[in-house]
């Protein structure tokens, strides 16, 4: 019954974003050529579309786009300059069609470890001078998210410049580049790292109030110091609705 509830509902639907002129073609995010490539840009460019596309269109409410492959510590800086630029394409492409569905955007980049440099240059053109990668170092980690409005830009929190610096990077690195793990809750526990990113999420639709009771076993102390951990004021109020399928 429920399969057929979702056919009936969504089965005229389009949701093929090769279809999608916003998605690809001349006027499209994506050229034809690029999305229809047949090399590993290629695939990571249909998976983001796809993924981008049923967020953005309403008929998913959140969803992950993984990427393999950034194990890049074999020593040559060029494998991870090309790698991290695709990714960030992929992050762009989802920017783009959210301003131009006209939808606000949360979107957070995560990984499973991080890497360290000898400080050997690799002088290829892809490695562009920089050092080469040549074994994983948990200690210079990080996360990030970044937020789209399309009402203006998002307003970091705090009243002065100065305060509103402390917003923008939660946690710091130490003199010797690796992470200070004491700077907050989430710098040394991954499952507080998660209630971060939720209390942010939340913080968004102007829901920081409810976390507690979300999350009641959370370990981000009290609502002074989650505020200290919350970047951004909110940008929607509750839920966004209904969503343009484009």
């Amino acid at each position: 019954l429920k399969a057929a509830d979702i056919a009936d509902r969504f089965g005229a639907t389009p949701l093929d974003p090769a279809d999608d002129p916003a998605i690809v073609g001349p006027n499209g995010i994506f050229t034809e050529a690029e999305f229809s490539a047949n090399d590993r840009d290629g695939q990571e460019f249909r998976k983001t579309a796809s993924v981008m596309k049923l967020v953005m269109n309403g008929f998913a409410g959140a969803a992950c786009i993984e990427m393999g492959g950034y194990d890049y510590h074999g020593g040559k800086r060029a494998e991870g300059e090309v790698k991290d630029e695709r990714a960030g394409r992929c992050m762009g492409a989802c920017i783009e069609y959210a301003a131009r569905v006209g939808v606000p955007l949360m979107l957070y980049v995560f990984s499973d470890g991080s890497l360290s440099s000898n400080g050997a240059i690799d002088n290829s053109p892809a490695g562009r001078g920089k050092g080469e990668w040549v074994s994983d170092n948990s200690s210079t980690a990080a996360a990030f998210f970044m937020v789209y409005n399309p009402n203006g830009r998002a307003a970091l929190r705090g009243g002065t410049p100065e305060e509103q610096a402390m917003h923008q990077q939660i946690g710091y690195m130490d003199a010797g580049a690796s992470v200070q793990r004491a700077a907050t809750p989430a710098a040394n526990n991954v499952n507080l790292l998660v209630n971060t990113v939720v209390l942010n999420y939340m913080a968004l639709h102007g829901d920081e109030g409810m976390f507690a009771n979300v999350i009641p076993n959370h370990g981000l102390g009290d609502s002074s110091l989650r505020d200290a951990m919350t970047a951004f004021d909110a940008i929607v109020a509750g839920t966004i609705g209904p969503l343009n399928p484009g």
